[in-house]
């Protein structure tokens, strides 16, 4: 078992920054794939983006080319680098593992116009 616990949100104003981060409780040496979610009110949890343990990213086509998924396997982390913030990422952030799959609690993102 791994608890996650994602960091980083908060308000910000369209086009601006936001760095997520997630930290895993125990090693994530053996966990090939950690990703990052996302679900807006009145919305299904969506992907965003995924790192496997080599480093091999990718990323869902709302947000390519704005946000950056990377992984420190010495520091058991994983951070979501989002630029160029729409109102439309506006969502609750969940960090997540691979199979066995684990969810942390989530960090709120709120982009205003």
């Amino acid at each position: 078992q791994v608890q996650l616990v994602e960091s980083g949100g908060g308000l910000v104003q369209a086009g601006g920054s936001l760095r997520l981060s997630c930290a895993a409780s125990r090693s994530i040496f053996s966990i090939n794939t950690m990703g990052w979610y996302r679900q807006a009110p009145g919305k299904q949890r969506e992907w965003v983006a995924d790192i496997t343990f080599g480093g091999t990213a990718n990323y869902a086509n709302s947000v390519k080319g704005r946000f950056t998924i990377s992984r420190d396997n010495a520091k058991n982390t994983v951070d979501l680098q989002m630029n160029s913030l729409k109102p439309e990422d506006t969502a609750t952030y969940y960090c997540r593992t691979g199979g066995p799959i684990f969810w942390g609690q989530g960090t709120q993102v709120t982009v205003s116009s």
